[in-house]
C-alpha cells in the first residue's frame, strides 16, 4: 500500500518533476533566509517569524502562530525528503540540512511554548504531532540523531488527544480545551495521526463520526463543526478548503473499498466546488490562519494523485489541481530586494492574484502565506510527471 513517506514504488523523477524540485528548493532557500532566526538569540534554536519585516518591539509574548511552526516543520520535511532522494542539500553543504532545521524548529517550538508542546487548541496539537511523526520517519531514514525527542512529543500529545476524542455528541475530537466545540480542523488530523500510529480503530470511528455528522450529502464536502451553544447543539456548516485535505488523507491511510470511495468522491467534490470558477486552480483564502488553507488541501491532494488504488481519472483530477495551483503559485511570484546575490521570492497569498498586488513592494509578508506556496510547490515535486 502506498504510505506518504514512500509513495507507490517512487521512480527517478521525470525531467518536470526536477523542475518543480528546483522551485521547492528556491521556496524553501526564501523561507528559512527571510523568515527563520534563533529565538532570543539562542544558539541551536530556530523559529519562523511571523511577518517580514517584523514588528518593532515584538516581544516573547506577542502571538506567535503555534500551528504555523508545525506546518514550517512539515515542509522542512518534504525538503528533507527529497534531500535523502538527491544526496544534495537544499541549501548548500555549509548550511543545515532541511531536517536540521526542522530538528531545531520542534526544540524551539517547545521553548517559545513555556517547556511545554501542549497548548489549548487540539488541532494544533495534530499538526504538529503529524509533522514530528514525518520528521522521526526521516530521521530513521538518515539514520540521525533526534527520534526520541520526536517520540516524546508524540506521547504527550497522544495523551491529549485520548483526551479530547470522547463520546460527547456521539464522537468526534474538541477543538480547543473549552471543549465546546467538535469539528473538522481537530477531528481529521487526529484521524490521521491515528491511522499512521496503528490505531486505526480509533482512526476509523472519527472518521465516521466526520462522515454521519458533517458530510455534506450532496456536496461530499465536510462541513465545519458542531458547538454547544447554550447547552444547544449547533451546526457550523462553513466549508473550508484545509479541513478536506486531513479528512482525505486519512481516508487514504486507512484504505478499504468504502474509505477509497468516499476519497474518491471528495476530490471530485474538490474539483468541482472550491475551484476559482473557469480554471482548475483551488481558490485561496486570504492571509493569516486563510494563508495555509489552500496549501494544506494540495498537500492531501498530491497523496491522492500517487495512490494507485484509486480510480485513474480520480488521480489524474488530483494532479491537475495539484499541478495548475502550484503554477499559480509559481507564476505570480515576485522578487523582492535584499542580498542581489540571493533575492528572496514573495509568493502572493492568492494563487491567480501577482505578488506584486498583494505583497507590494514595502508591505509586510507573512509567514503563512509563503509556507503555502512552499507546501504547494513541494506536492507538486512529488508527481510523477
Amino acid at each position: 500500500m502506498p504510505t506518504e513517506s514512500n509513495p507507490t514504488g517512487q521512480q527517478p523523477p521525470t525531467a518536470e518533476a526536477a523542475v518543480w524540485a528546483i522551485r521547492a528548493d528556491e521556496a524553501a532557500r526564501s523561507v528559512t533566509h527571510a523568515f527563520g532566526r534563533r529565538l532570543l538569540f539562542l544558539p541551536g534554536t530556530h523559529i519562523g517569524a511571523v511577518s517580514i519585516p517584523p514588528r518593532r518591539f515584538r516581544s516573547v509574548f506577542n502571538p506567535w502562530h503555534y500551528w504555523w511552526q508545525a506546518h514550517y516543520v512539515d515542509c522542512l520535511v518534504d525538503t528533507g525528503r527529497r534531500e535523502l532522494a538527491t544526496k544534495t542539500r537544499f541549501d548548500g553543504d555549509s548550511r543545515p540540512s532541511a531536517g536540521r532545521l526542522a530538528s531545531r524548529l520542534v526544540t524551539t517550538i517547545r521553548l517559545r511554548n513555556f517547556f511545554r508542546f501542549v497548548n489549548n487548541y487540539y488541532d494544533d496539537m495534530a499538526w504538529l504531532a503529524l509533522s514530528t511523526l514525518r520528521l522521526e520517519q526521516l530521521a530513521e531514514e538518515t539514520r540521525k540523531p533526534g527520534r526520541r525527542r520526536n517520540a516524546y512529543v508524540r506521547r504527550k500529545l497522544t495523551l491529549q488527544f485520548d483526551s479530547a476524542s470522547t463520546d460527547d455528541l456521539g464522537g468526534g475530537t474538541f477543538w480547543s480545551t473549552k471543549r465546546d466545540f467538535k469539528n473538522t480542523p481537530a477531528t481529521a488530523p487526529v484521524a490521521l495521526y491515528f491511522a499512521r500510529t496503528d490505531r486505526r480503530e480509533r482512526a476509523q470511528a472519527l472518521v465516521n463520526w466526520l462522515n454521519s455528522k458533517l458530510l455534506h450529502p450532496q456536496r461530499a464536502l465536510y462541513l465545519d463543526g458542531l458547538r454547544i451553544r447554550n447547552g444547544e447543539i449547533v451546526l457550523e456548516d462553513a466549508v473550508y478548503t484545509y479541513n478536506q485535505g486531513p479528512i482525505l488523507g486519512a481516508l487514504l491511510e486507512l484504505g478499504g473499498q468504502e474509505n477509497l470511495e468516499r476519497a474518491a468522491h471528495l476530490v471530485e467534490a474538490v474539483a468541482r466546488e472550491l475551484i476559482v470558477p473557469g480554471t482548475q486552480v483551488i481558490h485561496g483564502d486570504g492571509t493569516g490562519d486563510g494563508g495555509l488553507f489552500t496549501g494544506i488541501l494540495i498537500r492531501y491532494l498530491a497523496l491522492a494523485a500517487r495512490d494507485q488504488r484509486l480510480p485513474e481519472a480520480t488521480r489524474e483530477t488530483a494532479g491537475v489541481l495539484v499541478l495548475s495551483t502550484a503554477g499559480a503559485f509559481w507564476d505570480g511570484r515576485r522578487e523582492s530586494g535584499g542580498d542581489p546575490k540571493e533575492p528572496i521570492v514573495v509568493f502572493s497569498s492568492s494563487p491567480l492574484r501577482p505578488a506584486t498586488e498583494t505583497y507590494p513592494a514595502g508591505a509586510a509578508v507573512e509567514l503563512s502565506t509563503q509556507l503555502q506556496a512552499w507546501m504547494a510547490l513541494e506536492a507538486a515535486a512529488t508527481l510523477e510527471l
